[in-house]
């Protein structure tokens, strides 16, 4: 990868890509089934491929992507766009295009007013994958995309036209460093939905006829679905005609899927204590689920595992320190929700001096959904429906 400035407009940054970089990107961009979205997500891929390691490198930031890479195409299959965090605290949106036409910009209403997703930065991005380059051509911010920017009904886009758009990316670095102004506008919360209105928005969106399933229901309906990670991946993998792939007893009983192990998920066996083996009890293994966390620097380990028989469908979620003689900080917190993220009994576990370990356990009926939460939020967390 190399960096240049334009000729023609010295302050808007050209950074150029290789022919191996394409073929990478074109790779990793075939779990669409349409073809217009396996373009989407090639370009939204392509993008990220060459400016995060520009990030890094010739910037000299922390950036990582938000959520996480395997959440990317839950994404790309609905909107177009690549949110970035850099260095913790700053959210920055990278929005490919192949257009030409600088005379205006559009920016999906998602990145703007669902407010998980909202950045305080919005970068403009002219892709030519033919040509191997892609140039940096505008930016803005939250706050004023949302003070200058027309809304446009017809494709949910805020448009912004060519004065309002800021040209010198230098001084968006400038900005930064300064933190002279604000950068987000206040913006309005989304609707709660229950879990009958999830499923038959996933039953109606869902269904690949449907072409552009962001703009079928009213925008607060549709925020509230995608804003919710485990809904909006369950709506990317019914659109892919994918099966469900998060049940915890198919794990168990017999091993992962394939996205079970994309998102750090293994199969465990816990051998039974050997004084309860030499004392007649049962020695039959215990098979467990595993995933490594990283909180603060800090490596943990979240385990799920079965309870007293199988058909007392009862089930135990613990968080643990991996390091030898390791203690869970006081303040952490595992928690449990319904699949709608609502509370139920006795679904917290907090801790108010530092301890061994974490544990909530929950009767469920076979098919039920929980999310599972922990407190510092870990890095790269994706909320995930698990099936039980």
């Amino acid at each position: 990868m190399t960096a240049d400035l334009t000729l023609s407009n010295p302050t808007q940054l050209r950074l150029e890509f290789s022919a191996a970089d394409r073929e990478q990107a074109w790779q990793q961009s075939q779990s669409f089934a349409r073809a217009g979205d396996r373009w989407d997500a090639y370009l939204n891929r392509l993008c990220l491929n060459t400016v995060l390691p520009w990030l890094r490198e010739d910037r000299q930031l922390q950036a990582t992507v938000w959520t996480n890479t395997n959440a990317l195409p839950g994404f790309w299959g609905l909107v177009n766009g690549t949110a970035l965090t850099l260095n913790t605290t700053e959210r920055l949106v990278l929005l490919p295009t192949e257009t030409i036409d600088r005379d205006e910009w559009r920016i999906p209403q998602e990145w703007v007013d669902i407010p998980p997703w909202s950045a305080d930065y919005y970068l403009a991005i002219q892709v030519e994958p033919e040509d191997g380059w892609l140039q940096m051509w505008g930016y803005t911010t939250h706050r004023k995309l949302k003070a200058q920017g027309h809304y446009d009904a017809g494709d949910r886009t805020y448009c912004l036209t060519e004065p309002a758009i800021m040209p010198d990316l230098s001084v968006l670095w400038v900005a930064r460093q300064l933190g002279a102004e604000p950068t987000r506008a206040a913006i309005l919360p989304l609707p709660a939905i229950n879990l009958a209105q999830a499923e038959n928005l996933l039953t109606r969106l869902g269904n690949p006829s449907v072409i552009t399933p962001r703009l079928e229901v009213p925008f607060p309906l549709w925020g509230a679905l995608v804003a919710h990670d485990g809904w909006r991946q369950r709506l990317y993998e019914r659109r892919q005609g994918l099966p469900e792939s998060r049940s915890v007893r198919q794990w168990l009983g017999s091993s992962l899927s394939t996205l079970a192990q994309q998102v750090g998920w293994e199969r465990l066996e816990q051998q039974p204590d050997l004084v309860g083996a030499r004392g007649g009890e049962n020695t039959t293994s215990t098979v467990l689920l595993s995933r490594t966390l990283v909180i603060a620097g800090q490596t943990y380990e979240l385990q799920i595992s079965s309870q007293g028989t199988p058909d007392e469908c009862t089930w135990r979620f613990t968080l643990r320190n991996t390091a030898p003689g390791g203690v869970i900080p006081s303040g952490f917190k595992l928690r449990l929700s319904t699949e709608d993220l609502q509370p139920f009994e006795q679904n917290e576990d907090t801790a108010t001096t530092a301890i061994e370990q974490l544990f909530v356990e929950v009767a469920l009926a076979p098919g039920e959904g929980i999310v599972w939460e922990v407190e510092p939020i870990p890095e790269g967390y994706d909320r995930e429906i698990l099936r039980f």
